[in-house]
């Protein structure tokens, strides 16, 4: 069994349990997405609109390249923490534990997160010494795997929304400067909440949050954790599907194809838009290793990131002043997981 240590959880947040967060498991509400089904790009932008999180089903994402990455982070993940600790500190790259970014976010995960940039990611996985090729290779098919199934999606999205460029959003993924990232969390089991966890409450592993980039998708073992909170400010939890990926809606997807106003510190949005950026945590689980696998599709630094043109109605204005993914990035990263990041950007009319 891997540990982070045996330091206290007390430094840690916990939520007690709720009677929503079992929504999902009891009444089937998930949106499911098969993508070989001609259907695929209306139910992704209903679901875009109502949850702005689905899960996909007949991905296309050969399970071979799935399990050889699982294999090769539990492998890592399993190196004594002065080994991994070779591949840190995060800058934010890099081998992390328990500090999430350098605002004061701390959680019960331990994560690896690495570019889009085979040569920088060789040096940060020196750790695994002679395998370090074969951790690499391992990487780079299953990111060109899951980056072709997240344009195929989005392609599908464009498709949906009646948008004449089919690869409005696909191509910047593809761009060669696109600002893409990969992450490994690992959750370990945690005893003492286990063992002495009197009043139903759970560690926080991730703090809740929504994700800056364009698209987020999401593979887990079958440990749960994942919640989404949906309008009504309620949290739901996420059954793992060992064989699907889970999608998530970035704030940059939504700044292209809605105008939102977003209430600071508040899951519940305002919006005469359509998509939105789901708000999300993971809870550590007492018994049970969670490992999670998610690649972020991002624009290239220098993009502007506004409504499209063609999704504007007629004499409608934006919510936003204009700024490139480069300004948004740096503003999120300067800010604590649950801010309101948009909020920085708003344009906030007299009336």
């Amino acid at each position: 069994m891997v540990v982070l240590s045996k330091q206290t959880t007390e430094q840690y947040a916990y939520i007690r349990h709720c009677n929503k967060t079992s929504a999902f498991s009891s009444t089937g509400i998930i949106p499911v997405v098969d993508l070989s089904k001609p259907e695929a790009k209306t139910l992704i932008v209903k679901a875009c609109e109502e949850f702005g999180f689905f899960k996909v089903i007949n991905h296309g994402v050969p399970m071979e390249a799935i399990s050889k990455l699982e294999s090769e982070a539990i492998n890592f993940f399993s190196l004594p923490n002065n080994q991994k600790e070779k591949a840190g500190p995060p800058n934010p790259f890099g081998y992390g534990n328990k500090k999430i970014g350098e605002n004061g976010d701390v959680g019960w995960v331990e994560y690896l997160l690495l570019k889009n940039n085979q040569d920088y990611n060789s040096m940060r996985l020196s750790v695994f010494g002679q395998t370090t090729d074969k951790f690499r290779n391992v990487l780079n098919d299953y990111i060109c795997a899951v980056r072709k199934m997240g344009c195929e999606i989005l392609e599908l999205m464009a498709e949906g929304l009646n948008i004449e460029e089919k690869n409005v959003f696909s191509k910047l993924l593809m761009d060669k400067e696109s600002d893409s990232l990969f992450r490994l969390n690992h959750y370990p089991p945690c005893p003492e909440m286990a063992l002495d966890n009197k009043n139903g409450e759970n560690l926080v592993g991730f703090g809740e949050h929504t994700d800056p980039q364009i698209i987020s998708l999401l593979r887990s073992n079958n440990t749960s954790g994942l919640q989404i909170c949906l309008k009504d400010r309620s949290w739901v939890s996420v059954p793992p599907d060992y064989n699907s990926f889970f999608i998530n809606v970035g704030d940059s997807l939504q700044l292209s194809n809605v105008q939102y106003l977003g209430l600071v510190g508040d899951p519940q949005v305002m919006t005469n838009g359509r998509f939105r950026s789901v708000r999300h945590r993971v809870l550590a689980n007492g018994f049970d290793s969670r490992l999670s696998m998610i690649y972020f599709g991002g624009p290239p630094l220098s993009e502007k990131i506004a409504p499209l043109p063609c999704l504007m109605k007629e004499n409608e204005e934006s919510l936003y002043k204009e700024f490139t993914w480069f300004e948004y990035k740096k503003s999120a990263y300067a800010s604590r997981l649950a801010d309101n990041r948009l909020g920085h950007f708003e344009i906030f009319s007299a009336s």
